[in-house]
């Protein structure tokens, strides 16, 4: 139907394994950085965003190998994403500055389609790679910075293609990879970062 293959879904794992070792970094350099409300918000967000993208990975593959449609699997991947990436958002908001003072979104939107989720999966993504972006700077590390630049602009392009998804092959294809360079740009930036002492 949609030409999913097994290579496909395997390939939709690495995107999945190169923001949890950027998660890793991130919660172990920040430990001492962040008050404990503002930690639980990176460790909840960053185990959400990875939950999302492994169970979309895992529908892949159970679909590829003719086990079963689980469409709670895919369905599941914009909820996951989007609410993670805005809980990383909130809680890197102290790592520049403590002048911030963000408080938790109260509601949930509705689910009634991915579009929400997709648009808190942008606002929250941005804002993550906003702070990772002010942090770098601070840092002087230049390299750092664009590689989170790109992490954003491939980020949006994913935003870009969950609103124009049309399930055929070539646009899975095209958003694992537009995900892989996102995520693997992300990991880059985050390991310079730690490098450079991010934890001190």
């Amino acid at each position: 139907m949609n030409g999913i293959t097994v290579f496909m879904a395997l390939v939709d794992y690495l995107p999945v394994i190169f923001f949890f070792l950027a998660a890793l970094l991130l919660q172990n350099d920040l430990y001492s950085k962040l008050s404990k409300t503002k930690y639980t918000l990176l460790a909840a967000g960053s185990l959400m965003v990875l939950i999302g993208g492994t169970l979309k990975a895992t529908w892949k593959i159970l679909y590829a190998l003719s086990i079963c449609d689980f469409q709670a699997l895919d369905v599941s991947f914009f909820p996951f994403q989007g609410i993670g990436f805005l809980l990383v958002f909130l809680s890197l908001t102290g790592i520049c500055t403590k002048k911030f003072n963000t408080k938790a979104l109260s509601i949930v939107p509705l689910y009634l389609s991915n579009m929400p989720f997709i648009i808190l999966q942008v606002i929250g993504c941005a804002g993550a790679q906003f702070m990772l972006i002010a942090k770098s700077l601070q840092m002087k590390k230049k390299s750092a910075t664009a590689l989170y630049v790109i992490a954003f602009i491939f980020m949006l392009g994913m935003g870009y293609l969950g609103a124009k998804f049309d399930d055929s092959s070539n646009m899975h294809w095209l958003a694992q990879c537009t995900n892989i360079i996102s995520q693997l740009s992300f990991l880059a930036g985050t390991w310079i970062l730690h490098k450079s002492g991010l934890a001190h």
